[in-house]
């Protein structure tokens, strides 16, 4: 069987070349499957072959090489309760920064390589006097898609050591220590820091202008201490309107711009909502800032995008936040996505994955996918995208917010600006896109993946970056030829969201991670990800700098992510590649060497032609005319 993926305009399944179409009974078909050797390990968890020589000097742990910082802290015999091997035996070895198991009592090889970033839970399963096989030991839950159980002796507490160290080692924080990305001493050539500079980025929009300006009023975060330093404002906004404006948003998050259109000079804003309150409260400098935003290209209606439910906004009107209203607003146009809060996309997730994992349940599959509105939810955020790109292509600027601005926010306009403008679209800009629109503008990654904290049940969880990355992969599945990276990217993207092995995602805003130091004291994922970009090419990307993307956001077009929800099923063919990318991909190996046997015998003909001095033969040139091929 190869890889499960649902399609909803077919609305069937199929386990054939990536489609779940016309599956039978789940898992009596599933039982009698051959089952592939089961790995269960992360996309880019080992080191790059291309970090420098001094970085590669690793103590060999089990089968695999440890990271320069990573140390050994236990290792102990245990079982594993494979959900789809049913019990192993093996031995488990914990470091500083993976726990890695690996099976001793069979030839069918099965590992697993788990960052102990990914781990959310750890919890004890049964007790001394537990009845029943392989009935004591530990349940662990992970942030991506999976639980792993092992079980132990009952006898002398056998279990203690690796519970206490584990809940030490996958929490860090929770318990005095550092986050592993401080411990590394991993090492690239390129430093993926140097990826991003703001002012590098606004100038290639074409900033500042007439109409716009920079602004280091916020160099020392005394204006927004969740913004960057560098902000785009008005040109006719004054430092003082900018304080006032500050005093009337939710965490003085104020409309500040994230992308200019070179052609039309509409511009997409980001900022929170508006501290309307209870009583309707009104601010002169707001009203007249939203005004210079509308002037600044003759917008006659500035499009205000609240990415909340109407009725989400008017409940915020009772903690103090709210909308703008049309009597104070009168030139802006408000438009209610109804995109629903971070708690609804938790529970989401969480009915995901139990209907993914560790089992497919084909006989309800639709309804049950359906029932975890998950597919719902990237259609709304989507949409809501769509609308935004649709706007300001047509010539009119807008402004987006949610309630801080922080997560629907960034999801909109980056969505947004990956539609607009095909930079974002190569694999150095949609690496801009996101360390200018999440991390920069403040994504609160600490406090909605929880790194290294034991607090799991954390109201602030949320996995809205996720939902971000799924609508990228659902565009690069409408538009294969328009993203020069491919799929592989994301998933990376993802496992390092959670491992810790990296500073790129740690801490809530940019003034956090400068405070720890973070661009000296840990390495950044985009220098592994840049140490070996070959990996990560799309092989049909098609260079295309004025296309708009606008992906159909219908539920008949979106799909369920199976390379991701559903990758630690052994039975879902691991394929990284389609047979297609495959074949692509030796035709082009096959043209090169072709054309370099062509560059040699041009070469071999042309000294024969120059010692035999034929004063009519035909240049090379000319050979390469009637023998070039149009791949």
């Amino acid at each position: 069987p190869s890889t499960l993926r649902v399609n909803h305009s077919h609305m069937r399944l199929n386990l054939h070349s990536g489609r779940l179409n016309d599956v039978e009974e789940a898992n009596p078909v599933m039982a009698s499957a051959p089952i592939a050797p089961y790995n269960s390990s992360p996309l880019g968890n080992n080191s790059s072959p291309n970090a420098s020589r001094e970085s590669l000097k690793m103590e060999p742990l089990a089968d695999v090489a440890m990271l320069p910082g990573e140390e050994r802290v236990i290792d102990k015999d245990i079982i594993y309760i494979c959900p789809f091997n049913a019990a192993v035996k093996g031995k488990v070895f914990i470091t500083n920064y993976r726990l890695y198991f690996k099976n001793t009592d069979s030839e069918t090889p099965v590992t697993l390589d788990v960052p102990l970033g990914v781990i959310s839970r750890v919890e004890k399963m049964g007790g001394a006097s537990s009845r029943g096989e392989n009935s004591y030991g530990l349940e662990i839950t992970c942030k991506d898609m999976r639980n792993l159980r092992f079980a132990l002796k009952q006898e002398g507490h056998s279990r203690r050591d690796i519970f206490e160290i584990l809940f030490k080692y996958a929490f860090p924080l929770s318990h005095g220590m550092q986050l592993f990305a401080f411990l590394s001493q991993e090492k690239y050539e390129e430093n993926g820091w140097n990826v991003y500079e703001a002012m590098e980025e606004y100038r290639r929009q074409g900033l500042p202008s007439s109409e716009w300006r920079v602004t280091f009023i916020n160099k020392n975060y005394e204006l927004c201490d969740t913004y960057p330093t560098i902000l785009v404002v008005p040109y006719k906004a004054t430092e003082e309107d900018l304080r006032r404006v500050a005093t009337f948003r939710s965490r003085c998050r104020i409309p500040v711009l994230s992308w200019f259109h070179k052609e039309n000079h509409a511009v997409i804003m980001r900022c929170s909502q508006p501290l309307v309150g209870m009583s309707g409260k009104r601010n002169k400098d707001d009203e007249r800032y939203l005004d210079l935003i509308r002037e600044a290209n003759g917008t006659t209606k500035l499009t205000i995008y609240d990415a909340r439910p109407n009725v989400n906004a008017v409940a915020n009107k009772a903690t103090g936040g709210g909308y703008e209203g049309d009597d104070a607003y009168q030139n802006a146009e408000l438009v209610f996505l109804d995109i629903h809060n971070i708690h609804v996309m938790r529970e989401s997730l969480k009915k995901l994955k139990d209907i993914v994992y560790p089992n497919v349940e084909e006989s309800h599959w639709l309804s049950s996918l359906e029932s975890t509105h998950w597919l719902e939810h990237i259609k709304l955020v989507l949409s809501g995208a769509i609308q935004v790109a649709d706007k300001v292509s047509s010539g009119s600027s807008v402004v987006v917010h949610c309630s801080d601005g922080w997560d629907r926010t960034a999801q909109l306009t980056s969505l947004a600006m990956l539609m607009l403008d095909s930079y974002y679209r190569t694999l150095r800009g949609f690496q801009v896109l996101l360390e200018k629109e999440w991390i920069s503008f403040g994504h609160k990654f600490a406090s909605r993946i929880g790194h290294g904290d034991k607090n799991h049940a954390d109201q602030d969880r949320s996995p809205i970056f996720l939902q971000f990355i799924d609508c990228v992969w659902q565009m690069t599945k409408q538009f294969p030829t328009a993203f020069e990276f491919n799929e592989r990217l994301l998933v990376v993207i993802l496992d390092h969201l959670y491992s810790c092995r990296f500073g790129t995602f740690l801490y809530n805003c940019e003034s956090a991670r400068e405070s720890n130091n973070v661009r000296v004291k840990t390495v950044s994922l985009w220098s592994f990800v840049n140490s070996d970009t070959s990996l990560y090419i799309n092989p049909f990307y098609t260079s295309e700098s004025s296309r708009v993307l606008y992906p159909v956001a219908s539920m008949r077009h979106l799909e369920l992510w199976v390379t991701y929800y559903i990758r630690w099923n052994p039975r879902i063919q691991h394929q990284q590649q389609s047979p297609v990318e495959q074949r692509y991909k030796e035709l082009l190996a096959m043209r090169d060497q072709y054309l370099k046997k062509l560059e040699e015998l041009q070469l071999s003909d042309s000294t024969h032609l120059t010692n035999s001095s034929t004063p009519n033969a035909a240049t090379p040139n000319q050979h390469i005319t009637h023998l070039q091929t149009p791949f």
